[in-house]
């Protein structure tokens, strides 16, 4: 949908700005039973199957006589702006015909934010009966309730925190430099060339170590090897470099899955924008910035095993909430992807605080 231009945080506007959404269920009459969930940081808008043959990535959670009842829930996913799923990002063509590449503005959590409410004015949606995100999804979730109060009757953050940490901060940064780094990357504006690949699959490789616990590789791969040809060998070759061990051929997986359906300009837009968010950044201490959330239903909730957002920093955030807050722990040993592979037990602490009855 055409949102119109966005005025941004940092300054300026991008223009002409198309976000895409997927929606399950009605809005009702009062435009107040909508439910808006974010992705986290290279998902999609496809939360559930809904009528499509492909699995959502919170599939279960979403549909009719689901938790989030779609018979009784008007339910919204956007792709952030900056994305590459259909909403405006780096890869867009500008007004000149051309991507916008090195040319797109930074973006900010506060400026996706922004792009949601003008889409939700445009749908008809007046207030939400819940914001919900994970990982990043839930940074957007957070900065939902206190840019727009009164529009945010509930708010689910999970696997987040109220601030990007120094540590989640440098994990991006040696992200950033595998892509930039890259031959291909030329200086953003690759479009019409090779895309710098193996600078994005470097990047996956150092966020999905991050996103899985040392226990879930240990238990899953340990010191397992396979030759070339993918069958088990007692060890890698370490003389010839041949082989390689098993949890290097998962890696290789992931930075192959993420290659196949990213653009590496859009994966640096939405890191820079993760790296800027800070719920309390020009609204004073972070009591202050979120005591405008006092009439807000909380849940916040954290994976047991997360070594990306640690629980202490979930229960920190929890703590400086004005209103009423329900704390939850998913106890996995996956690590912080656990609030994506845990879907039962999200669904369980949804039901139990922000959708009873």
């Amino acid at each position: 949908m055409d949102i119109g231009a966005l005025t941004l945080e940092a300054g300026g506007e991008l223009p002409g700005v198309t976000l895409a959404y997927e929606c399950w269920g009605t809005l009702n009459g009062r435009g107040d039973n909508a439910v808006l969930i974010e992705h986290a940081l290279t998902g999609s808008t496809h939360v559930s199957r809904g009528d499509s043959e492909e699995d959502g990535w919170w599939e279960g959670l979403v549909g009719p006589g689901a938790v989030i009842d779609t018979d009784k829930y008007f339910v919204v996913c956007a792709n952030m702006v900056g994305g590459c799923y259909g909403s405006t990002g780096p890869s867009s063509i500008a007004a000149d015909g051309k991507p916008w590449g090195s040319r797109f503005p930074f973006i900010t959590i506060r400026d996706s934010v922004q792009a949601e409410a003008q889409l939700a004015a445009q749908l008809g949606i007046r207030s939400w009966h819940a914001v919900i995100g994970g990982s990043m999804g839930g940074a957007r979730a957070l900065e939902w309730a206190v840019s727009f109060p009164a529009m945010v009757q509930r708010c689910a953050v999970v696997a987040s925190c109220a601030a990007s940490t120094a540590e989640q901060i440098a994990l991006a940064q040696a992200q950033l430099l595998a892509i930039v780094q890259d031959p291909h990357f030329a200086g953003g504006d690759y479009y019409d060339g090779a895309a710098p690949t193996a600078g994005l699959g470097l990047a996956r490789r150092i966020a999905h170590i991050s996103y899985r616990s040392e226990a879930e590789m240990g238990a899953r791969f340990g010191r397992v090897a396979q030759d070339d040809a993918g069958t088990v060998t007692a060890a890698r070759n370490v003389g010839t470099g041949a082989g390689l061990y098993r949890v290097e051929s998962y890696l290789d997986h992931q930075a192959r899955k993420l290659v196949g359906r990213f653009d590496a300009n859009s994966y640096i837009a939405v890191t820079e924008a993760l790296i800027s968010h800070d719920v309390a950044r020009g609204r004073g201490t972070l009591q202050e910035a979120l005591s405008v959330t006092a009439g807000v239903e909380f849940l916040v909730a954290a994976v047991s095993s997360d070594r990306l957002y640690f629980p202490a920093q979930s229960r920190e955030l929890a703590a400086a909430l004005p209103g009423k807050v329900t704390w939850g722990l998913i106890d996995s040993p996956i690590g912080h992807d656990g609030f994506l592979t845990e879907v039962e037990a999200v669904g369980e602490l949804l039901q139990n605080s922000l959708f009873r009855g």
